[in-house]
């Protein structure tokens, strides 16, 4: 049996329980057991990717083979209250890679397919795209607030469970469109206690992984006129691309610089950069997704789930 990646927990939430579901129960082989926070009508695409790079990393012998790039391809959307398998095959280990595939599966089918390579240090030439100059996090209104003065039991239920503290430059798309329809936006984003000093580098990657997803549609919707409460928008992560380009903190306010190049045929395509305060290029990841709102010719599902149940009164928060 392969041990999973070592996950150090904390008791400060709710950043506790986001360390509590990355970690993986160990199985046969190189096979492991995952679950899925609970508040979410779907698994979050954000998590699962992350869960599927932690569960690779443990098959990786070699420690200091970091990830440094994975893609992923969303098939279908899992459901948070069942347990899922992770199921990792390892495809090669060459003499300055590692790569590995991972299927996610629940109830026999397949959710998540997943390609990762891992790499160690080494020398080389060096270049990086530069860092937008920007306001600082501390001059910014924090997400939090902007929950916690909603009259809407989403955003009271937000202000509780998010794990990250998230500042936008410019506006946010909780509450209301932006009138400026820019195709770009930038934000910073830190968690809202510190992930403990034992995390690994792997833990921290995995950390960037689960968080980003939160943000990737955002600079699609910013440039539709769209916002988080738009009536009956529909939302999924098709597929996700992530490389890493230098070790990460994610306990350090991060900057991520994103930007929409293409809608059509329902879907859009969106990249986002991660920068440190000083400066690095750490990440970038690009996503295309499946995004529907209701209009002459098409409607949405409302599946996005951005509000309460009429029905129930329950709060739906999440995308898969």
């Amino acid at each position: 049996m392969t041990l999973p990646c070592e996950i150090p927990l904390t008791s400060d939430e709710p950043v506790a329980s986001v360390l509590r579901i990355l970690r993986l129960d160990g199985g046969e082989g190189d096979a492991f057991t995952a679950r899925s926070l609970p508040q979410v009508r779907r698994v979050y695409g954000g998590q699962v990717i992350a869960q599927a790079l932690l569960a690779c990393a443990a098959t990786v012998d070699d420690e200091q083979r970091l990830p440094h790039s994975f893609h992923a391809y969303f098939l279908r959307g899992g459901d948070p209250s069942s347990p899922f398998s992770l199921e990792v095959e390892r495809l090669r280990d060459g003499r300055s890679f590692s790569s590995r595939r991972a299927s996610c599966l629940q109830d026999g089918a397949e959710i998540l397919s997943f390609l990762a390579s891992f790499e160690g240090p080494e020398e080389g030439l060096i270049h990086a795209w530069r860092k937008p100059d920007v306001a600082e996090p501390e001059s910014l209104t924090s997400a939090l607030e902007i929950f916690r003065a909603m009259e809407h039991p989403v955003g009271r239920f937000l202000g509780k469970t998010s794990a990250f503290d998230v500042r936008h430059v410019g506006r946010s798309l909780y509450t209301a469109a932006d009138e400026s329809r820019s195709p770009r936006q930038c934000l910073w984003m830190r968690p809202r206690s510190t992930v403990p000093e034992s995390a690994s580098q792997v833990v921290h990657r995995a950390l960037l992984a689960y968080v980003i997803d939160q943000v990737m549609f955002e600079p699609a919707m910013r440039v539709l006129g769209l916002s988080w409460m738009t009536p009956g928008m529909s939302a999924a992560s098709l597929d996700h691309a992530m490389w890493f380009h230098r070790d990460v903190d994610v306990n350090e306010w991060l900057l991520f610089e994103g930007e929409c190049s293409n809608v059509n045929n329902g879907r859009t395509l969106c990249r986002t950069r991660v920068f440190t305060r000083a400066g690095a290029l750490v990440a970038e990841a690009e996503q295309q997704g499946m995004l529907r709102v209701p209009d002459g010719a098409s409607r949405g599902s409302g599946r996005w789930g951005f509000g309460v149940d009429p029905a129930t009164g329950a709060v739906r928060v999440g995308a898969a």
